[in-house]
This record gives structure tokens, C-alpha cells and sequence, in this order.
């Protein structure tokens, strides 16, 4: 396995206009010397809108959840797309596309 995988994200919007995800990744191969690092949301084109870093590995923990809030997502953007990232082989893996409410 190359790449953790994104098994599930929602998004919840908030009041100032931003939006919070909530993405549950699965790397069970996770030790301190490669691990899951982070995940990032792409607009269709591929923009970046947001990106989660992870500092260390979750080896006692699989599958896991962060949360990132405060995602500007503009309002011609249907979807967006859940990357994982890997701390040796970079992007990569399973994705999830949510639509954006």
C-alpha cells in the first residue's frame, strides 16, 4: 500500500461562510517512519481549498478522524474532492467527492 485512503468525509457549514470536514483515513501501516501526514479538499479543477497536517503517525488508532474548519469554498463549486497524503509517496490513494451544501 502506497497511500492511506479517505474512507468518509461530511462538511458542515458554518455562520461566517467557511465550511468544517470531518474525514475519517485508514493507513494501517502507519509507524513513526511513514505514516499518514495529512489530506487536502480540491476544488474540480484541482484547487487547493484546504489542507489538514498530521505530525505524527496513528499506528494505535486506524481508522482515524480529524477536522479541519474554517474552508473558503467558492460558491460556484458544486463538489469537492478528499485527498490523502502519505509521508513518503505524497498524494495519492482512495478519495472521497462531497457535495458541498
Amino acid at each position: 500500500m502506497r497511500f492511506p485512503d479517505v474512507l468518509s468525509a461530511t462538511i458542515t457549514p458554518e455562520s461566517d461562510g467557511t465550511y468544517t470536514l470531518n474525514v475519517t483515513m485508514s493507513s494501517p501501516y502507519d509507524t513513526p517512519e511513514r505514516y499518514a501526514d495529512g489530506w487536502r479538499v480540491l476544488a474540480p479543477d484541482g484547487t487547493v481549498l484546504g489542507e489538514k497536517i498530521l505530525t505524527h503517525d496513528h499506528a494505535s488508532e486506524q481508522p482515524f478522524t480529524r477536522t479541519l474548519s474554517g474552508v473558503s469554498i467558492p460558491a460556484d463549486v458544486a463538489a469537492i474532492t478528499v485527498e490523502g497524503r502519505d509521508s513518503s509517496n505524497g498524494y495519492g490513494g482512495q478519495t472521497v467527492d462531497i457535495q458541498v451544501p
